[in-house]
């Protein structure tokens, strides 16, 4: 499981900018690395791109379809505080 999270993360941080499947925008320079799981779970990983570097700020196993929105405003919290 955390190497398929891991595998995608390191396709999304030497191919920036990635598209779907494996990664999406989610508004405010928030995307998300999108990892299926061998276990039919869908885990996400939330980051930003600053000054050519991935900063990785909150991750999670998805149980419902949308992107929880407290997943979202904890990963624009630490976005806030590494400012």
């Amino acid at each position: 499981m955390m190497q398929t999270i891991g595998n995608d993360i390191k396709t999304v941080e030497y191919g920036y900018p990635v598209g779907m499947p494996t990664s999406k925008s989610l508004g405010n320079k928030l995307h998300e690395v999108r990892s299926n799981l061998s276990d039919s779970k869908i885990a996400r990983v939330i980051y930003v791109v600053e000054n050519g570097y991935m900063i990785l700020l909150n991750g999670f196993i998805k149980k419902t379809q949308a992107t929880p929105k407290q997943e979202i405003d904890l990963a624009l919290k630490r976005y806030k505080e590494i400012k």
